[in-house]
């Protein structure tokens, strides 16, 4: 069992991580690959999920930081009632189920 305040420290590195990460890829997408690279290995190490604020912008395939526009499309599927986000870098594809409105 990892002690509490070792998934609490992980947390706040992830964080920074996918924060410096979205601050930096206009100039480096490169290097905000690497640092979604190492939020994902410190999330995985220590039993820690990634924040729902930063889930959407990483790719599930690639595993690259996702801009929309950018490197990446979104669409909507009204048939399946479903958001579909393609990846420009790999090709991959993500479907997000979405709620119709009354």
């Amino acid at each position: 069992m990892i002690p509490r305040w070792m998934r609490r420290i992980a947390r706040e590195r992830m964080n920074i991580l996918l924060r410096e990460a979205e601050r930096n890829f206009p100039e480096h997408k490169e290097r905000s690959n690497r640092y979604v690279e190492l939020a994902r290995k410190i999330g995985i190490k220590y039993k820690v999920r990634i924040p729902k604020k930063y889930k959407r912008r990483i790719c599930k395939h690639c595993h690259s930081y996702i801009k929309p526009g950018v490197n990446c499309t979104i669409r909507l599927d009204p048939k399946n009632r479903c958001v579909i986000w393609h990846c420009l870098e790999c090709g991959g594809e993500m479907r997000y189920p979405y709620r119709k409105k009354k």
